[in-house]
């Protein structure tokens, strides 16, 4: 017979369960932070340039992503930018950091401008990009998830994992998904991963997750190296990680101006623009590198995302 012990004990678990929710709700409170204005920031130059996958444009040219543990709608008015969000922890910290708010972009660009009239033309054409400063973690395997592969494929499948594997937060009525912590990835197979669309690259992303986990490859250690080649030299260990995508998770996680990520389109516009070779796909990534130190030097990267919008919008 259900006795009142029972019932007692049920309720309390409710009671606790209730109690728990709610403090986690007030962790996650509504936020927002406004910008009177602030030059070089162009919603579809940041987002639309390939160096993130978690935004997705709204139809009133409004964004909404997913950054870390946090939710953030971002709309420019006018001049004003508005960011509206939920998270834990101080909301304002964490736009100026993502959107790498305390860079002076004009000052890069008249750098940039004075290399030759190519560059001041790509600059003035993608004049409101600013690197976004993503998850280690989450870069690194978002970036073994594009190769060989298209940005709406990639999103999508960023967006299984988060969905499967990540936490919930509900923001305006509508459901989103961190991305997975190495915990909570790890979680998965092999098989599990190709079910959710991976491909090839099931097996690199669970090699990578594996020898994060059990500290083959520390995430902290990596970001603390005395130089960016040092750091280049520890992601080629990983499954999947080859010179492009080690370069773009240098960039686009920890900020080293000085890379030069090298794809399709960026040979392609170098080639002619620069170099001139008649089959582009010879022109070697040394003397792409190369040339790209000579020119640009410790603003490479920020070069590249110009020169890669620019080309890749024109085309």
């Amino acid at each position: 017979m259900f006795s009142s012990a029972c019932f007692f004990m049920i309720l309390f678990a409710v009671f606790v369960k209730l109690c728990y929710n709610k403090r986690e709700e007030i962790k996650m409170q509504k936020q927002e932070y406004r910008l009177e204005s602030q030059e070089s920031f162009h919603l579809q130059h940041i987002f639309e340039c390939g160096q993130c996958f978690r935004w997705n444009c709204q139809a009133d040219g409004s964004y909404i992503g997913v950054v870390k543990n946090a939710v953030i709608h971002v709309k420019k008015d006018g001049e004003k930018i508005i960011f509206k969000g939920k998270c834990q922890g101080d909301f304002q910290s964490i736009v100026r950091d993502y959107f790498d708010l305390d860079h002076n972009y004009d000052h890069m660009k008249e750098e940039l401008a004075k290399v030759d009239d190519f560059m001041r033309k790509s600059t003035e054409f993608g004049q409101g990009i600013r690197i976004l400063h993503q998850d280690f973690w989450e870069c690194i395997i978002s970036f073994i998830i594009s190769a060989n592969n298209n940005i709406p494929r990639i999103k999508k499948t960023i967006e299984r994992i988060s969905k499967e594997y990540g936490n919930k937060i509900e923001f305006e009525g509508k459901a989103f998904y961190t991305f997975p912590t190495p915990e909570q990835l790890g979680k998965a197979t092999v098989e599990d991963l190709r079910k959710l669309g991976l491909g090839f690259r099931d097996k690199r992303v669970y090699e990578t997750t594996r020898k994060i986990l059990q500290k083959e490859f520390d995430l902290e250690s990596v970001q603390n190296l005395e130089s960016t080649d040092l750091m280049r030299e520890e992601l080629l260990k990983l499954d999947g990680v080859g010179e492009k995508v080690a370069d773009c998770i240098l960039l686009f996680a920890l900020q080293k101006f000085d890379v030069f990520p090298i794809d399709v389109w960026v040979r392609r516009v170098m080639n002619e623009l620069y170099i001139h070779q008649e089959q582009e796909e010879k022109v070697s990534r040394k003397v792409l590198h190369q040339l790209a130190q000579e020119k640009f030097q410790n603003l490479s990267g920020i070069a590249q995302q110009y020169l890669f919008y620019w080309k890749r919008e024109t085309s």
